[in-house]
């Protein structure tokens, strides 16, 4: 399989395995070819990183140019963005299918 490198910073990618398993996350830089390392700016802070292999992550289309633009200028990004970029890729999917009520 290569779909790894499809992966780019600022993507959401679903977690498949971990005790982090069906949450959603951000890349926010590329190990190697097999590893990248996410955060979502909530549980998983930027400080914090989680380092995936990405055979345990499901890419998602979204990818957000806030976080992307953030990490090629700075280096590092908020906690906020990868917050903002991961609701609004939740958002994104809500549309899309409509989810049973709370």
């Amino acid at each position: 399989m290569s779909h790894q490198s499809t992966l780019q910073i600022g993507q959401i990618v679903k977690i498949l395995k971990g005790k982090d398993a069906g949450q959603v996350a951000v890349v926010v830089s590329i190990e190697d070819s097999r590893f990248v390392y996410i955060a979502d700016g909530n549980k998983r802070k930027f400080d914090q990183r989680k380092k995936k292999n990405l055979l345990h992550l499901e890419p998602q289309s979204f990818i957000s140019s806030e976080v992307a633009n953030s990490l090629n200028e700075s280096g590092r990004v908020t906690n906020g963005k990868l917050r903002y970029a991961v609701m609004k890729f939740m958002k994104s999917t809500e549309t899309h299918a409509e989810e049973k009520g709370d």
